[in-house]
């Protein structure tokens, strides 16, 4: 029984998988170090003020909104928020969240 093509398939499997395993290591350090020096010489976001987070624009904050399926209900039923599902803040939705624009 010839074993080449097997092992020959078991090598290339391996560096293709090796080659994805570098180059996303690559590129994860790319990334942090370009976003380390944004990050120092940024400014900050003028929309949350660079929190990264503000008061939800939905509900308000208050983790709750009125609806009802009716166009013109008889009674409103209280629902958790879907856009901050109930944590009365969401993401800037500015800087996404990283603070600096």
């Amino acid at each position: 029984m010839p074993l080449e093509p097997i092992r020959f398939l078991g090598t290339s499997a391996g560096v293709i998988v090796g080659g994805f395993v570098i180059i996303n290591a690559v590129s994860s350090a790319i990334r942090f170090s370009l976003e380390g020096k944004q990050k120092k010489s940024g400014l900050a976001c003028l929309a949350c003020r660079g929190k990264g987070f503000y008061i939800c624009k939905l509900c308000k904050g208050n983790a709750t909104i009125k609806w009802s399926p009716l166009y013109d209900p008889v009674c409103i039923n209280p629902c958790l928020c879907p856009t901050c599902d109930g944590n009365r803040v969401q993401r800037c939705l500015n800087c996404i969240g990283k603070e600096y624009c």
